[in-house]
């Protein structure tokens, strides 16, 4: 086990009266807590220990979802190209090269990728938010030629990260008994 650390796990509940951003993105950042629940505090043992006949990992799924949190701002956004060290690679032709490259990192790099990868998009959503809301079209183009709005793209992510957490739910389960639905909370 490692003291890594990932983004904060506390669950920040939203006011009694929310309205549609404040509760799509209080589901953001309730998933995000609960996916850093359960891939977090893992040596490099524990980040690449696969449960056949599968071969995911949680560092793999770490890797992943920095790779989608990057997308999704760049592609729905703020239209800038993939940086570091998405740009190094073509991942078109390597399409699984974010979960297949996650055993030649360390843990604090992959928890560190993550964390990064958590801030620019949590800036971007914020900046958007802030300039058009909700129903701000994307810069994502359908192959229609239509642009949903950030309503959709915020949906497919939160989406995103509840398929992967529950993949670490289970992984985590078979590993070591970790279970539960939110982390625990300070009281």
């Amino acid at each position: 086990m490692t003291k890594t650390p990932l983004v904060d796990t506390t669950i920040h509940e939203p006011s009694p009266t929310a309205g549609e951003t404040e509760m799509m993105m209080f589901a953001l950042e309730r998933v995000r807590g609960q996916f850093a629940w359960k891939c977090g505090g893992l040596d490099a043992a524990g980040l690449d220990r696969r449960h056949p006949p599968s071969t995911m990992t949680i560092g793999g799924l770490l890797k992943h979802m920095a790779l989608l949190e990057d997308k999704f701002v760049a592609l729905a956004i703020t239209g800038e190209p993939l940086g570091p060290p998405w740009d190094a690679v073509d991942l078109a032709a390597r399409p699984e090269w974010d979960w297949e490259s996650a055993a030649e990192d360390s843990p604090e790099e992959l928890y560190a990728l993550w964390s990064r990868s958590v801030e620019r998009s949590r800036a971007a959503w914020g900046a958007a938010l802030a300039d058009g809301g909700l129903d701000r079209p994307s810069l994502f183009t359908t192959p229609s030629g239509e642009h949903p709005n950030l309503r959709r793209v915020l949906v497919d992510l939160v989406e995103e990260y509840l398929r992967h957490t529950g993949h670490a739910d289970l992984l985590r389960e078979a590993f070591d008994g970790l279970v539960g639905n939110d982390p625990p909370q300070a009281r």
